[in-house]
């Protein structure tokens, strides 16, 4: 069990080192053991860097055999705490940096068979490179690495259209708390040959197995693509433009963004040299993006959609893209605004989903809420609108720091989570339970399906070695 693990010593290391060579063991540099925020400093013994799912296969034996945690280390651009153990016996963290192979592309099954250490952008790029698109889209994807976004079953900006991590994992490779392995990488759209290990370990953050290779699924390029930047007088008018446009244009739809002037005057604040859509003043805007095949005429739709809704009254104002840069500039300002956020520095920032049906009162209720707690708190309130999760973050008031309100961290986080709870939502939408989150699951999951992952992570990680407190309080 957990409590009888040990210190990760020189001697697990001697081992290790005998077995796959000096260069696998590494010191924990610093930018190991942090996590983006700053609020969480991990400890420990050392960096394990292997080359192979054969070498995790050997590490994860020899830790098994010491009794040693291993935190599995991917892009380190997690939220949760999930990369960073703080207390307990000692842990190795295994990074996957060194597990950079592209090892398939197969344009007739339409799979790329990616190791866990190539960064989201490289597997983008080589998509692109035979004219294909992987479509898991989200503001790290220049340092997250494929087995931390499976790992966290991360979402991004194309959930609406392409669903999340797991909707584009056919199969895995993954090596168990035992050293065994799983070894699935199956190209198939239909296997029921029983239970379905692929999904249980996507999601698991690490403590039922750790995910070293996966077959993901490839889309065509969209030939024809528009891009809008829009402006909204409410998020009640940004939600109808939403149903009107999945009426007129359908799954051409593939990201539907709801931005807060929040965030707007954030980048002022922090990144000025980021430019803003010249649009009328508006407290909401969607970012918008549709893309269909070849003769589709979807530009033409998506400006046709927008003068009827500036017809009906649901939209103010809007911009569509003339150029590639003129796009990039808009999604600039999107993947820019958790930059500033971090630069000023958030009193709690919660990842919650909310069906669409009661995200507008979400936000109605949010900001009293929030507001009884101090009224001068600035919320910036952003996300995929197109699929209900929502970053509702809460500032300290310009020219304070997030510091002197720790005393109420703790009241702010309790009062959206029970919000959204309340309303039929999910706490943790999209960046995972991590460290950060185990108290919520004990508040708000439902006490059967904890008894099951209990009864899982028992079965398949008897000692307790995979991630130590990470996911289950």
């Amino acid at each position: 069990m957990p409590g009888e693990l040990r210190d990760a010593d020189g001697g697990l290391f001697e081992r290790i080192s005998a077995a796959l060579g000096p260069g696998v063991v590494a010191a924990a540099e610093p930018r190991y053991l942090e996590e983006p925020r700053g609020r969480y400093q991990g400890r420990a013994a050392a960096v394990l860097r292997p080359g192979s799912t054969a070498e995790v296969r050997t590490i994860v034996r020899l830790c098994a055999e010491a009794r040693v945690a291993i935190v599995p280390y991917s892009g380190g651009t997690g939220l949760v705490g999930g990369q960073v153990m703080a207390e307990g016996p000692l842990p190795v963290l295994l990074s996957s940096e060194r597990m950079r192979a592209i090892r398939d592309i197969d344009l007739t099954d339409d799979v790329l068979v990616a190791e866990a250490g190539v960064i989201l952008a490289e597997a983008q790029a080589a998509a692109r490179e035979r004219d294909r698109l992987f479509p898991l889209s989200l503001a790290s994807e220049g340092s997250a690495r494929i087995g931390g976004l499976l790992g966290t079953n991360a979402g991004g900006v194309n959930v609406v259209r392409y669903g999340n991590a797991r909707a584009l994992c056919l199969g895995i490779e993954a090596v168990m708390a035992d050293g065994s392995l799983v070894s699935d990488l199956t190209r198939l759209h239909k296997n029921n040959m029983g239970y379905d290990l692929r999904d249980l370990l996507i999601g698991s953050e690490g403590t039922l197995g750790i995910i070293c290779a996966a077959s993901l699924r490839l889309y065509p390029v969209p030939a024809e693509t528009a891009t809008g930047w829009i402006a909204v007088d409410s998020p009640a008018r940004a939600l109808d433009l939403l149903g009107l446009a999945r009426d007129r244009l359908g799954t051409a739809i593939q990201a539907f963004e709801l931005i807060g002037a929040a965030g707007l005057d954030f980048l002022a604040e922090k990144q000025p040299e980021v430019a803003i859509p010249r649009t009328e003043a508006s407290p909401w805007f969607v970012l918008a993006e549709v893309g269909d095949g070849a003769g589709s005429e979807v530009a033409a739709r998506f400006e046709a959609l927008l003068s009827e809704a500036l017809g009906r009254g649901l939209v103010t104002d809007a911009l569509i893209a003339q150029s590639a840069a003129q796009r990039d500039a808009f999604w600039t300002v999107r993947e820019r605004i958790p930059e500033a956020n971090r630069l000023i520095g958030s009193v709690s920032s919660h990842d919650i989903s909310v069906p669409l049906s009661r995200l507008v009162e979400f936000i109605e209720r949010g900001g009293p809420a929030v507001h009884a707690i101090d009224p001068e708190f600035r919320i910036n309130c952003f996300g995929h609108l197109g699929d209900g999760n929502l970053h509702y973050n809460v500032f300290p008031p310009k020219g304070r720091a997030r510091s002197d309100f720790d005393a109420v961290r703790g009241r702010v986080k309790g009062a959206v989570h029970d919000l959204a709870h309340a309303l039929g939502g999910s706490v943790s939408a999209e960046h995972g339970i991590g460290r950060l989150k185990t108290g919520d699951m004990t508040r708000y999951a439902d006490p059967g399906r904890l008894a099951a992952m209990r009864a899982i992570k028992g079965a398949l990680d008897p000692l307790g070695i995979l991630n130590p407190g990470a996911v289950l309080p």
